[in-house]
């Protein structure tokens, strides 16, 4: 009688131990995946606006408060032009002064890179796209609370998705 309850035991570990496999695994699959964008320069170039490439591939910059999201103020996503990748949300945004939109954070970790730009004679942080590799703007350690930061992003290189289009 023990070695049949004990045979039951053992069973019934193996198939809750199988069980729970198998949900990790459901977890895992329901994942949200970002896949990357790649492209080559002349791809690019045949899809994107010239004012778009130039910023977005080229790292140039609009000139100030010419942007048409610098006093934006709907309420939503704004995503990378480029590849559709979300970037910031509209909570986030708010009046520098500087002439292009600025944001102190940004939507997840899946949004934004930064790497370090030495040019022009400065060091600075770009802020680049995630998932397409593309110039967006550089980050600054003058912005308000809580982060402190301040996303100075080209408007050019943005798309805005209206909070009742969110999925």
């Amino acid at each position: 009688m023990n070695k049949l309850f004990f045979t039951a035991f053992l069973i019934s570990i193996f198939i809750n131990s199988c069980a729970q496999d198998s949900h990790n695994n459901e977890l895992r699959i329901s994942e949200k995946v970002t896949l990357r964008m790649v492209k080559t320069d002349e791809e690019y170039k045949k899809i994107l606006p010239d004012d778009v490439y130039y910023v977005a591939r080229e790292e140039g910059t609009e000139r100030p408060f010419t942007g048409q999201y610098v006093d934006f103020k709907a309420d939503g996503v704004f995503t990378c032009r480029v590849c559709g990748n979300p970037l910031f949300d509209s909570k986030t945004k708010f009046k520098s002064g500087t002439g292009w939109p600025s944001f102190y954070d940004y939507s997840s970790s899946e949004s934004l890179k930064e790497e370090e730009d030495n040019k022009l004679g400065m060091t600075r942080t770009e802020v680049e796209c995630k998932r397409c590799d593309s110039h967006l703007g550089h980050v600054f350690n003058d912005g308000p609370n809580p982060t402190g930061l301040r996303y100075c992003i080209n408007s050019v290189v943005l798309d805005f998705v209206p909070r009742e289009k969110i999925e």
